[in-house]
């Protein structure tokens, strides 16, 4: 996978992030999912193809469940 244009990403971050800036912002692709570090803008992002960002929240979201 070649690294995407990111200049026209539109990042979003979870209502559920508290105000101390200690989240990640997440981006829609057309083939692939970027995150950031909200703190750093600029800085350096992390890409995953699709599939592997669904499996990430899939596992997520499992662990939530048995833990809550």
């Amino acid at each position: 996978m070649s690294k995407p244009d990111l200049s026209r990403a539109q990042w979003r971050k979870s209502s559920r992030s508290s105000a101390n800036g200690q989240c990640v912002e997440v981006a829609h692709l057309d083939q692939a999912v970027a995150v950031r570090d909200s703190k750093n803008p600029d800085g350096p992002n992390l890409i995953f193809t699709r599939q592997a960002w669904a499996s990430f929240v899939s596992g997520v979201k499992d662990s939530y469940s048995t833990v809550g």
